[in-house]
């Protein structure tokens, strides 16, 4: 029985014992009749009694009801905390002799189709300290100057309230050998602090697929909140690790852990003085993604070898891109590179300032940025194919319409006239002729078309019907919707334009029939586009995580179902016309483009493009393969590159090398012309 319980019992005693006699005096003098004995006659007592023996027995009787009344109430009391919330109370006074000790677990790897790591764990030397370190400001400070940290930066991670009092407070991790050394070395010196062996991130393939996988970083007091009100089993503790871009950050409820915990016994000073159960920290689960290992360097190998032959051509500020290669026949992204990349490693325990400035400079090309997601540029003439569709569609021309391309265009007046890429003209086409030589004045034609018919907006209509202009719902973060502008949206985004010039007129129809002007797309849109022609009519919802296996090897816990996201509709002659298109493009429009695919077994269709923006257009590239029975996709957009046949197109035909391995021999620069 606990001492308040016996004080308690011990104080109703006094009271009843108080009562009872309270009870017996009133009953002792109760009879009404009293003899006085000072030598007069006897005399009947009645009436309104006042005398003082009377009037401390009517007190007496009083302090018995009261003390009644006290003693029931106490028992009532004792019967609730005793019996009716006994469990709770007990519960309590446990939690505060005991206290919960967490342990951090490691995060889940990430591997490649083929079980291949891309991100895993090391060991990392970890440094920790009790939260008493904060009020002993001598050995704060020498283990500050030790860790060569600023003093109040180790002062804030130990003192953080995120923890209980007993959790050892993270203050550095992967300390050198050294320093570890000299701690173990200096126990007296350093009484509150504790060397453990944790995991860090690391990258075995270096920067492969940087922008894919992301990186992690400690978690910030925004995301402990945000974890807290969400309420999803994720709970946070300052000092973990967390997921802050690509894979790390979309999959984060997979790859991180289950926190360990220790129970022990404290004073109450919240001294440790005891252990009791624990349970051991369970590291997260392994993801197994789509990307190719192979694929994804070849990717990334081509990317980096054009921009840097740009670059020694002249064009420094040529630093950017993005490639992506999907599987055709369910939407695996087989490989996706974005350039420039970075080191994830730079990460792990905290970015320097000189990292993250060279990160963040004007100059540096955004390397965090996934371009192949987030990246918007004009589509340029990759989107010719889809403007052909939209022209059969909606009866603007035919497959037997042709049209005269001098290289100078006046179809909205001489003062409105515009250029041919090829100035010379191509003479007459037909809209297959359109797609092979890439020809502008055939699209305006088609733009003009739809410039006077009754379905203005039909042009827009047939590429959103396509997925342009909204999200492809990959399973990576940051993706971009692009933008298939029309007049509502010109009117509305140029508000501080003219009435006049924020309309809608014929100008805007030829820029974006032919892929330019205010029209955004990202790579990934575009893979989705040719692989929905290569595939007649089918886009699959592009995905990057396969399979999630179970903790602790026990097989695969989940794989990824395809689905198909979009299924535009259209005749199959226009399938015919426009993959007829494409074939000609990479075989027909020049014999230099044509000898760089003519030395591979599988025939490729695709379309060159470039978008103009600034000084140096856009280089595009898109394709898939084999032409007959479609399998991989492949959509290259450099910034800054040039024609599209003179940069993008090389990017393409490495990656197809490299998964038919067939590399291209080919010397032959291929005419600048290749638009």
């Amino acid at each position: 029985m606990s001492s308040g319980s016996i004080l308690l019992i011990g104080v109703i005693v006094v009271i009843a014992a108080v009562a009872v006699a309270a009870v017996l005096l009133a009953s002792r003098g109760s009879d009404g009749l009293r003899f006085d004995i000072g030598g007069q006659a006897p005399r009947a007592a009645g009436g309104n009694d006042t005398s003082p023996e009377k009037t401390f027995q009517s007190r007496f009787i009083g302090l018995g009801v009261f003390s009644g009344g006290v003693i029931a109430a106490l028992l009532a009391r004792l019967w609730s905390m005793q019996i009716v919330s006994g469990d709770d109370y007990s519960a309590q006074a446990e939690t505060n002799r005991t206290r919960t000790v967490t342990t951090p677990a490691p995060r889940g790897r990430i591997l490649d189709r083929n079980g291949v790591e891309l991100v895993a764990n090391r060991p990392s030397l970890t440094v920790c300290a009790k939260s008493d370190i904060a009020d002993d400001s001598i050995e704060l400070n020498l283990l500050a100057n030790l860790l060569g940290m600023p003093t109040v930066a180790a002062k804030r991670r130990a003192t953080d309230s995120t923890q209980s009092a007993q959790s050892a407070r993270t203050i550095a991790v992967d300390a050198s050998r050294s320093q570890v050394a000299f701690i173990q070395e200096h126990v007296d010196v350093f009484p509150d602090v504790t060397v453990e062996t944790r995991t860090q991130r690391s990258y075995p393939q270096g920067e492969v697929a940087c922008q894919v996988l992301g990186y992690t970083g400690t978690v910030t007091q925004e995301q402990i909140d945000s974890s807290t009100e969400a309420n999803n089993g994720l709970t946070y503790e300052s000092g973990d690790t967390t997921g802050q871009s690509g894979v790390e950050y979309q999959y984060e409820e997979l790859l991180q852990g289950v926190r360990g915990e220790q129970t022990v016994y404290v004073d109450v000073h919240g001294n440790v003085l005891d252990y009791s159960t624990s349970v051991p920290a369970e590291s997260g689960s392994d993801v197994m993604l789509t990307i190719d290992l192979d694929i994804q360097k070849a990717a990334e190998e081509a990317l980096a070898k054009q921009i840097k032959k740009r670059q020694d051509g002249g064009v420094k500020e040529c630093n950017s891109g993005a490639a992506v290669v999907l599987d055709a026949t369910n939407g695996d992204i087989l490989a996706m590179a974005s350039a420039p990349t970075f080191r994830p490693e730079a990460f792990v325990g905290g970015i320097s300032q000189d990292d993250w400035d060279a990160l963040s400079a004007d100059n540096a090309g955004n390397p965090l940025m996934n371009k192949a997601v987030s990246g918007q540029f004009v589509a340029a003439s990759t989107i010719k194919p889809l403007t052909t569709f939209a022209a059969l569609d909606y009866g603007i021309a035919t497959a037997d319409s042709t049209y005269d391309c001098t290289g100078w265009w006046t179809g909205f007046g001489q003062a409105d006239g515009k250029y041919c890429w090829d100035t010379k003209g191509h003479g007459y086409l037909n809209l297959r002729g359109g797609i092979v030589n890439s020809c502008d004045v055939v699209f305006y034609e088609v733009a003009k078309g739809f410039y006077n018919s009754s379905t203005p907006d039909g042009m827009q209509k047939t590429f959103r019907k396509w997925g342009l202009g909204s999200k492809t719902g990959v399973d990576l973060p940051s993706e971009g919707d692009g933008r298939v502008p029309d007049a509502e949206w010109k009117w509305n985004y140029f508000s501080n334009w003219s009435d006049e010039d924020r309309k809608w007129n014929g100008g805007d129809y030829t820029n974006i029939a032919i892929g330019q002007g205010d029209i955004a797309v990202t790579p990934l849109q575009m893979a989705c586009v040719y692989m929905g022609i290569a595939n007649r009519g089918t886009i699959y919802k592009p995905h990057i995580l396969k399979s999630v296996l179970g903790r602790g090897d026990n097989g695969t816990a989940r794989d990824f179902e395809p689905s198909v996201s979009l299924t535009p509709d259209e005749s199959s002659a226009n399938f015919d016309l426009v993959i007829s298109g494409l074939d000609g493009v990479v075989y027909e429009e020049s014999e230099s483009q044509a000898s760089h695919f003519t030395n591979m077994t599988e025939r490729v269709a695709g379309k060159t493009g470039s978008g103009e923006h600034g000084e140096y257009p856009t280089s595009w590239f898109c394709c898939y393969a084999p032409e007959d029975n479609p399998k991989y996709v492949v959509a290259v957009a450099v910034e800054k590159g040039g024609f599209g046949g003179s940069c993008a197109l090389y990017v393409a035909r490495d990656i197809l090398g490299a998964i038919y391995n067939e590399p291209d021999t080919q010397t032959a620069e291929v005419q600048d012309n290749s638009r």
